[in-house]
């Protein structure tokens, strides 16, 4: 259904839709805000340098790939990689709710601003103000923080998501 989409002009510049990818019985997800253009060439999420990133943040974190979730709130990459529209967010929301939903995963470690404000669009503040501060999304268990992108541009910031990343991993037991 995603593949064959047209609900926004993304459609329109996209090589492939990025769904997601990962252990579909995976108790962690990582949603992160919409493809750019290695994963655009690709097809799959996290694949550039940020999902480099991302990768080494979930092997410290005592996981492998293989063993998470990883989605997207746009499953289109927005031309040069700019945030995602409101309106492009909102045509893709109801293929991020039901992901969401049928994965049922015990934690879902949300990437940055556009993430964050997808799930909690009624929540004062943003992913600064909320990073790191344990959530709800319909009975599911949410840690904010900072889009690996992000860190990739101020590395101080790795700290803070390290915090982050350890409240999560305790809820594992790791």
């Amino acid at each position: 259904t995603v593949a064959e989409c047209r609900r926004c002009r993304l459609c329109e510049t996209r090589r492939n839709t990025v769904f997601g990818e990962g252990d579909t019985r995976a108790r962690l997800m990582f949603f992160g805000e919409g493809p750019g253009a290695d994963e655009d060439m690709q097809g799959r999420p996290f694949v550039g340098r940020a999902g480099e990133l991302l990768t080494r943040m979930i092997n410290a974190m005592q996981f492998q790939r293989s063993e998470v979730y990883i989605a997207n709130t746009v499953k289109c990459r927005p031309p040069g990689n700019r945030n995602p529209e409101p309106d492009e967010t909102e045509a893709c929301r109801a293929y991020a709710r039901r992901q969401i939903e049928l994965l049922s995963p015990k934690v879902i470690v949300v990437l940055g601003a556009v993430p964050f404000r997808f799930l909690f669009p009624n929540v004062y503040g943003g992913i600064r103000s909320q990073r790191g501060k344990w959530m709800e999304y319909r009975g599911i268990r949410v840690m904010p923080t900072y889009h690996p992108a992000y860190l990739l541009r101020t590395p101080e910031a790795k700290a803070d998501v390290w915090k982050d990343l350890q409240e999560v991993m305790a809820v594992f037991g790791r």
